[in-house]
């Protein structure tokens, strides 16, 4: 006989096999809905090039949290450390942009490709629009990246 806690032992793990087939079954080139109430357009991706795809979703997602934190700052009721914090925050958003562009112009104008990078803490991760992918351009773009930090950093590239 199955009592109540075997029994939800098999929903729970019937949903998480459902979902984890539909996740696996997912076509990549799909863009999850957004809320209606959501300011955010919805991309169609088959009509542009992944590159700029990954851009703007990265440059609304900015957009999204600088709002967010100007809205700590404006508000009567926030204390001074939250202002405080979302002002940090904000300034730590602009100066990590700028370092993303340098970086992006850099890899511009050394090896004349188009890329996009992204700075979390220490790791970075650079997206290269090319046809050629190799193991030797990946290592001298990890280099010359490097080469702007006096920490070792963890970079990634990746080729699109």
């Amino acid at each position: 006989m199955i009592n109540k806690q075997k029994l939800w032992f098999l929903t729970l793990f019937s949903l998480i096999l459902v979902l984890g087939v539909y996740y696996i079954t997912m076509p990549n080139d799909t863009v999850e809905s957004i809320n209606e109430n959501s300011t955010i357009p919805v991309i169609n991706i088959k009509n542009k090039d992944e590159l700029s795809v990954l851009k703007e979703l990265d440059y609304e997602d900015k957009i999204k949290e600088m709002e967010s934190l100007k809205l700590v700052l404006n508000n009567v009721n926030s204390t001074i450390d939250e202002k405080n914090n979302a002002y940090e925050k904000l300034k730590l958003i602009e100066e990590t942009r700028m370092i993303e562009e340098k970086l992006q112009d850099k890899v511009k104008k050394e090896y004349n490709l188009d890329s996009f990078i992204t700075i979390n803490n220490n790791q970075i991760k650079v997206t290269i629009k090319t046809k050629k992918h190799n193991y030797e351009l990946a290592n001298n773009i990890i280099r010359s990246i490097q080469e702007e930090y006096k920490d070792k950093m963890y970079i990634s590239v990746k080729f699109i």
